[in-house]
């Protein structure tokens, strides 16, 4: 007997992804799994509640009916208590779970004995690369972070000759080039724009110049595990500070995309450089849910100092909600396949490395040993 399978609507303030898609509602169906999907669910996506009827989903008036018996839930933020609370003991649930946020519904889903994988544990690892919702959804913030950016900006971003005379390019500084680092560079790029980027991991060079932008080199090499960046020495925040200093000096917009996974987003733009730029000038902080990389960055909000623009967006990819909501189920399918069979059923062989690096709690036990420890301090 095949699987049956939960997609709530999502109640996160702002959020308008969901996290199943009717394309991907079909291909489960065609395998014989059954699919409740919330009336309303992929309204804030512009998916339709025909659209997934039309593709075999059940549809489902309230939570309640959507949680009772099914096996698996797909979501894209983490569930509260109270929806734990509704699901039937020994279910498993699949999303961004930001364990070290939600505490509370972590201790209700150890309590309740329901199992959650976490797809930001999702180990970067060459065959999990289908899976990689992190990298999925990065993409679409960089996109909008060099959209907002050229919005924000009082100038052109592209070289324009017009009978009024000629108009330079708007210079961008991007700081970070991971996955949402080079989409901003080739989106910058696209629109025209004079591109600088800068990574302390040197392999991210090659990349970035092959997006056409200038890479800014510092003798200094923090390549870290999983293709993360290390936390630098004290002596190599000077060197790096003074060089980005420089840079952000010259930029009409500057997009920061630092993070350090579990750890306080870096700080790479103090209130000193941000008094160093022209006014009309534009930051656009996409760490800014972890600290943010400038110092004047207010998660949701927009700062205005010495006449800059600081831009602590949220949750970017929400704005992008039909292409995101597409990556995104693509990633959760492609983790279905390590945990049902191929005739349907739950495997019960649960090694595989990846479940065992995105398994947050199973069998009333919290396996993420830093969840875990917080736990243990917060009671």
């Amino acid at each position: 007997m095949a699987v049956t399978l939960a997609v709530p609507r999502e109640t996160h303030p702002g959020e308008r992804r969901v996290a199943c898609v009717p394309e991907v509602v079909a291909r489960l169906s065609k395998a014989g799994h059954s699919v409740r999907v919330e009336s309303g669910a992929g309204e804030g996506s512009y998916l339709t509640d025909d659209a997934f009827a039309q593709a075999g989903a059940k549809l489902v008036a309230d939570n309640v009916g959507l949680y009772s018996g099914a096996q698996i839930v797909l979501r894209v933020n983490a569930p509260t208590p109270e929806d734990v609370a509704r699901m039937d003991p020994g279910a498993i649930v699949v999303g961004f779970l930001g364990p070290g946020r939600n505490l509370p519904t972590v201790r209700a889903m150890r309590e309740r004995k329901i199992t959650g994988y976490a797809l930001e544990l999702v180990p970067r690892i060459s065959r999990a690369q289908s899976m990689d919702a992190l990298s999925s959804q990065a993409t679409v913030g960089g996109y909008v972070a060099a959209l907002l950016g050229a919005s924000e900006c009082p100038k052109f971003l592209p070289m324009l000759t017009t009978a009024a005379g000629t108009i330079r390019p708007a210079r961008v500084l991007i700081l970070g080039a991971g996955v949402a680092g080079l989409m901003a560079i080739a989106t910058a790029r696209r629109l025209g724009a004079i591109v600088e980027a800068y990574d302390v991991r040197r392999a991210a060079g090659e990349q970035v110049r092959s997006l056409g932008a200038k890479f800014l080199e510092l003798a200094i090499n923090a390549e870290g595990a999983g293709g993360y960046a290390r936390e630098l020495t004290s002596e190599e925040k000077v060197q790096e500070g003074s060089m980005v200093s420089k840079a952000v000096a010259e930029a009409d917009v500057v997009i920061t995309t630092a993070n350090v996974p579990g750890r306080r987003a870096p700080r790479l733009v103090s209130q000193q450089t941000v008094a160093l730029m022209r006014p009309g000038s534009v930051v656009v902080d996409l760490a800014a849910e972890s600290g943010g990389n400038c110092e004047l960055t207010r998660p949701g909000e927009t700062v205005v100092d010495h006449g800059v623009k600081v831009l602590g967006p949220l949750n970017l990819p929400s704005r992008v909600p039909l292409n995101a909501s597409q990556m995104y189920a693509r990633n959760l399918q492609s983790f279905l396949e390590l945990l049902l069979t191929k005739d349907g059923q739950l495997v019960s062989d649960r090694s595989d490395e990846i479940l065992v690096a995105s398994c947050l709690v199973q069998d009333g036990e919290v396996r993420h040993a830093p969840t875990r420890e917080a736990l243990g301090a917060s009671g």
